[in-house]
């Protein structure tokens, strides 16, 4: 057999891409850029308007009145700062699943620490109105949320475990957890009806009132999820390969699976616990990225990330500027971004 034949397709489609794959450091720097531009326009955008030579000048250090340096500096930054951290952490999120479960339609949510993390948000959140203590501070809310995901996360991985794992057991079991939790969740809301006004925004996602107290909740599992997943692209490749390619070649699958579910997890959970659940950004993110670099994990994987960082920047300042005064949350618009795009690809397949 030649040497041709025996590439696998996902070779053999980023094959197909060689000015890409030749230049991919300067596609990677190129939508780094792109993410600087539009957190420089993000921060410009709101009720006051704030232009792009003010904001540069606050973020450099350079004189402002103090009226603007208010406004950009403690109130809009640390929201674009969260967009850049939560959409990156997402869509890397997601990329990682679709190759560990070889589903183009895996997202974040596949894992149940989306669920799991709004559960336990709203169970915190509501419990004033079941005789507990009065609603604690945003930060605990991002801790307790953080757990809910991490647990729910352990709980698909333990459940879908029989002597080893499986893609389609993996998914199914992502899948059942996940519709349990969203049940028990619309259940705690129909008790406790008068906490819906302030929970929903965890429910659709949201990046509304995002202060400096949110960012110093997502940074450090950015700074710990993020390297981690990239590092696990060469791993992500090998099960791409298929279970029996890749053991032969001496990979240890089940520690592999393991450690990639255990990734996108925690990148998750870190996003969740912050901005609530947003729907398809870890969908729709790692396939621009597979259609702009091929399918190597090792070019999708960092550019899944930017990718992610940059809808998110786009999708707000589009709720922030279309529905002033009173502003979107950026998890509406992301699904009705997103369920089209999933169409897209259902009609793709089918073809």
């Amino acid at each position: 057999m030649s040497a041709v034949a025996t590439r696998s397709p996902a070779r053999q489609r980023a094959g197909q891409r060689p000015f890409t794959i030749r230049h991919f450091p300067l596609v990677l720097l190129a939508g780094v850029l792109i993410v600087a531009a539009l957190l420089v326009l993000h921060i410009s955008v709101g009720t006051v308007d704030v232009s792009p030579g003010d904001v540069i000048n606050v973020l450099t250090g350079q004189q402002t009145d103090e009226l603007t340096h208010t406004v950009v500096w403690e109130l809009r930054l640390p929201r674009a700062l969260v967009a850049v951290c939560a959409g990156a952490m997402l869509a890397l999120a997601g990329a990682i699943l679709q190759s560990l479960t070889g589903n183009p339609l895996a997202e974040p949510d596949l894992t149940g620490a989306s669920a799991g993390g709004v559960l336990f948000a709203v169970l915190w959140l509501s419990r004033q109105l079941v005789g507990w203590s009065t609603a604690p501070p945003s930060a605990e809310v991002a801790v307790i949320a953080l757990l809910g995901s991490l647990a729910s996360g352990g709980l698909v991985y333990v459940l879908s475990w029989q002597r080893r794992t499986s893609a389609v057991r993996l998914v199914l079991t992502g899948v059942l957890v996940s519709t349990i939790l969203r049940a028990l969740t619309s259940l705690v809301l129909l008790r406790n009806q008068n906490a819906i006004g302030g929970i929903v925004l965890w429910i659709i996602g949201s990046l509304n009132g995002r202060t400096w107290v949110h960012w110093d909740a997502i940074w450090p599992w950015a700074l710990l999820g993020v390297p981690l997943g990239l590092v696990c692209a060469g791993a992500a490749n090998g099960l791409q390969l298929g279970d029996e390619i890749a053991a032969g070649l001496g990979m240890r699958i089940e520690r592999v699976r393991a450690l990639l579910l255990f990734v996108a997890v925690l990148l998750t959970a870190g996003a969740v616990s912050v901005v609530g659940a947003l729907a398809f950004l870890g969908l729709i993110a790692p396939h621009l990225a597979r259609r702009i670099v091929g399918d190597d994990a090792r070019r999708v994987f960092p550019l899944s990330a930017v990718m992610g960082a940059i809808l998110l920047l786009i999708a707000d300042i589009v709720a922030r500027s279309v529905t002033q005064p009173n502003e979107l949350p950026v998890g509406a618009l992301m699904s009705l971004l997103g369920a089209p795009f999933l169409m897209f690809l259902l009609w793709r397949g089918i073809r």
